[in-house]
């Protein structure tokens, strides 16, 4: 396993990193044990990094995650998450590290993100006084956290803004071969800051790998999977600290793993070649990440935008309804039942048109 300095932090983490994200419910349900067994395994062969999040896993990925720290053998890193959305103020978030200290088993959080910043506006109820921010401040003077870091949907130019006031040791974000063209300036204004750099969804919510025809391209060695070609794509970027990749299976990561073994330098001229490959309107599909759930009148959200990533990858309205038929076992009419509260847009990470594109889909004849 490869390891990088994350950051200024004097950490040095893995290339490869383990996300909480993606325990598989027949097991944790089973016991917590029977999941945490994949994270110690991702312990074995090298991964140090190891990010959960209060909700993850039906809210018991910081339970699991507690488990597989009792049982790791080489030393590890911990990130967890406090969300404005649940914790609004300094209060709420102490209230939230607590707990998260008693689930994980741990005396001090490594890496403590304010979670999920959307925009601007978010970013400065984060640091309004009273705010989430405080309440991390306070809690790492009495040394609970080490480290506060923020993760983010925001664009490149609102990402620049927030690094350069200086409040952040690192960063974590949506990065991967689909969007990597219009996310570069973000990443490149945090290392030049100095920050830690994580990249999630380096799979594109199972994008890649379900499309190897079109990804073939980031593909340089042969012998690699594609998993492994799209986690490479990302850690050879001397941008980016450690790469995310949620992991269900023992079989998962330990081809996960390979991937920070032998990685390669992504050269300004590689990203030239591989920018001629993405159409612009790839950055618009739709990641997986499933923050659109809850419509008042019980569509499916996730899935009708997973169907649309087909549409967008072919530009064929057959595809949606493929997709949605013989994939998910559903038909186009239940998207004609949105009311267009935008309920889901304002909480859509990517800030997608899904009334738009609900409307779209239940037109298909």
């Amino acid at each position: 396993m490869i390891y990088n300095e994350y950051g200024k932090t004097g950490k040095k983490v893995s290339a490869i990193g383990f996300g909480g994200m993606r325990f598989r419910k027949e097991d944790y349900e089973k016991s917590l044990y029977e999941a945490a067994k994949v994270a110690v395994r991702a312990n074995e062969l090298g991964v140090n990094y190891f990010d959960t999040a209060p909700f993850y896993c039906d809210d018991k990925s910081e339970a699991v995650m507690g488990e597989a720290f009792k049982y790791m053998k080489n030393p590890f890193y911990v990130s967890t998450k406090s969300g404005i959305s649940s914790e609004k103020d300094s209060s709420a978030v102490r209230k939230r590290i607590d707990g998260s200290l008693k689930r994980l088993g741990i005396e001090k959080i490594n890496f403590f993100h304010m979670w999920c910043i959307l925009n601007l506006e978010q970013y400065r109820q984060v640091m309004a006084p009273g705010g989430p921010y405080e309440g991390a401040l306070k809690a790492k003077e009495e040394g609970l956290i080490e480290h506060i870091v923020f993760s983010t949907h925001c664009n490149g130019d609102e990402i620049e803004t927030i690094v350069n006031e200086g409040y952040f040791e690192g960063i974590t974000l949506g990065y991967n071969a689909t969007n990597f063209a219009f996310r570069q300036k973000g990443i490149k204004a945090a290392h030049k800051m100095g920050l830690g750099v994580v990249t999630m969804n380096p799979l594109g919510g199972g994008i890649i790998p379900q499309n190897p025809n079109f990804y073939s391209f980031i593909k340089e060695n042969e012998q690699d999977t594609l998993v492994q070609a799209a986690l490479k794509f990302n850690a050879s970027h001397k941008e980016i600290t450690v790469t995310l990749a949620g992991m269900g299976s023992i079989e998962e990561v330990e081809e996960n793993v390979k991937a920070g073994e032998n990685i390669g330098e992504m050269t300004e001229e590689k990203l030239i070649r591989f920018s001629t490959k993405i159409n612009s309107s790839l950055d618009a599909l739709c990641t997986g990440c499933q923050y659109c759930l809850g419509c008042p009148k019980d569509i499916e959200i996730p899935k009708f935008m997973d169907a649309y990533n087909m549409y967008i990858l072919s530009n064929k309205n057959e595809e949606i309804s493929n997709r949605l038929k013989w994939h998910w076992g559903m038909d186009t009419k239940k998207a004609a039942e949105c009311i267009s509260c935008g309920i889901c847009e304002k909480k859509c990470t990517q800030h997608l048109p899904i009334i738009e594109r609900l409307r779209q889909v239940a037109n298909i004849e």
